[in-house]
């Protein structure tokens, strides 16, 4: 099938997918057995406690006074009590699915039962022994796994109950109690700031990622840290409604005008554009058409062409137009690309002239205007300013974009423009205070911090930042499709692998289905997670983005987005990793039906896997934002061949994730060369069409690229002084002693007592007589400090 029948994806683009759905990924399929054994580990406890009742028949006094009871049977010495009381809270947790007749009440009584637990002080004794398990050792619940069998593995269980009251109590519903929305206030504080610790719990789990990855841990299951740690940034940063709410309310407080727009509402309005044809089949295009084409071969050498006939092409939509023709070459080393543009061109002129209001409505791609506002930074209209001066004038005046002096009139028309359209933004004020923090630091004294979320967990990140990186990226290389499966790489599929393995062709298909599920959802997670940290800390302050940006690209993340999409990426998101039968919470309340390899294969009815899209767009995102207003990872982007494995990604009829490549496409147009200008035109307009403009950029002709004196490694060398000196500044103030207080009496200096290592005593005279008595004294150049 051609690109062309791609059909459009009704996909809606959000924090998360449905409750549901998150709730299901938690689970693999091989842990099905666990969801009975749950229930039994609960029943056997409930009916010695609570005889002939159901736990749905309780009132609310009864059920707080069982989890109590079991919360005190987390105390016992027995490990297997222990690990047993565990199972039944997370029987709780699950919903209680043996007392409910459908999937709607379970779900109900797993957020019913996730708030009664955290009220109870449930999180707070699992962190307690989430703690141990991760110290190992002789605690009663350390056992490794997968030595002892899936149901001995407690740290499964603890971050199973610890993700499903997360994510239930962050969920918000209409229907929610006053009580449950005063308790999801109180534990998104208690997750944010701390009391009892010194370190939020998205650290301790930062840690656990650290540990898996050195091979400290292997045991880790590193699938459920991951979805609980993207999970607990979602709840205590915020998701990209309360981002874009913060942002209006952050420019409110600057004094900077209000948003143009909110990029995510303009998105949800764009529609798909049909995608680029790509080689294989322009051959078989070429191969149809061949007898036309020798009958038009005189006109399709035609230079120029008529006005009339580019108005005509101007007004349809071109992306309407997919039948036929020599779109685009997916080669960049093709000389006829622009021919097969004109030649399409010349075929609609032979289109009897309609004016133009007159043409279908499905021809029209756009409503009048652009989707987007257009944006001008103040370099922008310095840069335009110090050239027209330099063309009319014959010198500059530096930074000043307000004398307009014996410049022409339409220079003065074009700065006027250009500064109706100028948008400042958070980052450029932030950028300019520390500026002047760092000119000034004496007369501007102490930077007011706010203690939100985010500067809470950088600064718990801050000095162990650049490993957490490398490990998330390690995991994400050992989870992508693309990766070979290598003997010394670090294995994530420890907790998906059942003890005995398959042994009929059946059993051999559904733990296929369920590694591929495993690792796709390890791909959501940390695209996720990596997406908001960016997204907060450049909100934050532009200086903590950069950080974890740069780290993330000396961990070499761009070619790692590049390889994760190249390959065939409709394949991957249209991927049918899923068995619905086995999904959480129809496995529990449903008779399952004896799977067959049919039915294994069917799946589900939808045309595209929602985690797969997600994630392809949360990558896209990261890369854009690690390669914007770079021109060192700009130029990675050339070098490492991005150019085609992105059009190929343009296949997928989505117009959230058409943008995010087309942006990608457009920051390099004018590295890449005029012949792929050339044999791209349709690509050219798409961007033209759906990318916000910026004034002055040459990215659709790259004039003088090669007079650009760019020196690349300076570039990120500034950057990073830069950001070595905001974290001194601002977190290093212990050790920066440069304007403390001196203490210049001599009485008091001789008589502090200083801790001098033991092995000084025996070595000072040799130290005295190499570091003082030979070293000559230069009085000359005492005096002269004097």
């Amino acid at each position: 099938q051609g690109s062309v029948d791609c059909p459009n994806l009704e996909f809606e683009y959000g924090d998360a997918d449905g409750h549901g759905a998150e709730l299901a990924e938690l689970y693999s399929y091989t842990e099905e057995p666990e969801l009975s054994h749950n229930r039994r580990c609960f029943e056997e406890d409930f009916h010695t406690q609570v005889p002939d009742r159901r736990w749905l028949e309780l009132d609310r006094a009864q059920q707080k006074a069982y989890v109590m009871h079991l919360l005190d049977g987390l105390e016992v010495v027995n490990r297997d009590k222990r690990l047993r009381v565990a199972r039944a809270i997370l029987y709780l947790a699950q919903g209680v699915f043996g007392d409910c007749d459908n999937e709607g009440d379970v779900l109900h009584w797993s957020r019913h039962n996730s708030f009664l637990l955290y009220q109870l002080g449930t999180f707070s004794a699992f962190l307690e022994l989430l703690n141990m398990e991760i110290e190992g050792g002789g605690h009663p619940l350390g056992t490794q796994w997968p030595h002892t069998g899936l149901l001995c593995c407690p740290g499964r269980v603890l971050l199973s109950v610890m993700y499903l009251m997360v994510e239930n109590i962050r969920v918000e519903q209409e229907t929610d109690p006053p009580e449950w929305k005063t308790c999801r206030e109180t534990f998104r504080m208690e997750l944010s700031f701390p009391v009892h610790t010194e370190e939020p719990f998205a650290l301790l789990l930062f840690t656990m990622v650290t540990k898996f990855c050195s091979g400290h841990a292997p045991h880790f299951p590193m699938k459920k840290v991951l979805l609980l740690l993207w999970k607990v940034l979602l709840f205590t940063l915020g998701g990209f409604e309360a981002l874009q709410a913060m942002k209006v309310r952050r420019r409110e407080e600057l004094g900077l005008p209000p948003l143009p727009e909110d990029s995510i509402q303009v998105v949800r309005g764009m529609r798909a554009a049909s995608p680029p044809t790509c080689a294989i089949e322009l051959v078989e295009q070429q191969q149809q058409q061949q007898p036309q084409q020798q009958k038009r071969s005189h006109r399709s050498r035609r230079p120029l062409m008529k006005q009339d006939s580019l108005d005509i092409y101007n007004e349809r939509d071109p992306f309407k137009n997919d039948e036929g023709g020599v779109d685009e070459e997916e080669n960049d080393d093709v000389d006829g690309g622009m021919e097969g543009e004109l030649e399409l061109v010349e075929r609609d002129a032979l289109i009897p002239a309609m004016p133009a209001q007159r043409l279908p409505l499905e021809r029209v791609s756009f409503p009048k205007g652009l989707p987007w506002a257009p944006k001008v930074r103040q370099k922008d209209i310095e840069h335009f300013l110090e050239a027209s001066r330099n063309k009319f004038i014959g010198f500059t005046l530096g930074q000043d974009t307000e004398t307009l002096i014996g410049l022409p009139r339409p220079i003065h028309e074009s700065v006027k423009t250009l500064k109706q359209h100028k948008y400042v933004s958070i980052s450029d004020v932030q950028i300019k205070n520390e500026e002047e923090l760092e000119k000034c630091p004496m007369s501007l004294g102490e930077e007011e911090v706010q203690e939100t979320p985010c500067e809470v967990l950088y600064r718990a990140m801050l000095y162990n930042l650049p490993q957490y990186m490398i490990a998330l990226l390690k995991i994400l290389l050992a989870a992508a499709p693309t990766s070979k499966a290598k003997t010394d790489s670090i294995n994530i599929l420890a907790d998906v692998l059942p003890e005995e393995m398959p042994i009929t062709v059946l059993q051999s298909m559904k733990l296929g289905i369920d590694v591929n599920r495993h690792k796709e959802i390890i791909v959501k997670s940390i695209s996720a997670l990596l997406l908001l940290l960016l997204k907060h800390f450049k909100l934050n302050h532009i200086y903590q983005f950069e950080y974890v940006s740069q780290h993330l690209v000396f961990a070499n993340c761009i070619p790692l987005i590049l390889k994760f999409f190249n390959q065939n990426i409709m394949s991957y998101i249209t991927a049918k990793n899923s068995i619905s039968v086995l999904d959480y919470p129809h496995c529990t309340v449903c008779d399952l039906p004896e799977l067959t390899a049919e039915s294994l294969e069917a799946g589900d009815n939808n045309q595209f896997c929602w985690r797969n899209l997600f994630s392809c767009i949360n990558l896209l995102r990261i890369l854009n934002k690690l390669t914007k207003w770079k021109h060192s990872r700009t130029m990675m982007l050339v070098v490492f061949k991005s150019a085609p494995i992105l059009k190929r990604a343009l296949k997928v009829k989505q117009a959230m994730m058409q943008l995010y490549v087309l942006k990608l496409l457009k920051i390099q147009t004018k590295y890449l060369g005029r012949q792929w200008r050339k044999s791209n035109m349709k690509t050219m307009s798409a961007i033209y069409q759906k990318v916000r403009h910026r004034m002055n950029d040459d990215w659709a002709y790259g004039n003088d690229i090669d007079a650009r004196p760019w020196d690349f490694q300076a570039e990120e060398c500034t950057l990073r002084a830069n950001i070595e000196a905001f974290n001194s500044r601002r977190y290093d103030k212990p050790q920066d002693s440069e304007f403390a207080p001196v203490d210049n009496c001599l009485q008091s200096v001789l008589g502090q007592r200083l801790e001098l290592p033991e092995d000084f005593h025996y070595s000072y005279e040799l130290w005295l007589e190499r570091e003082v008595f030979s070293q000559p004294i230069r009085w000359e150049e005492l005096l002269r400090c004097q």
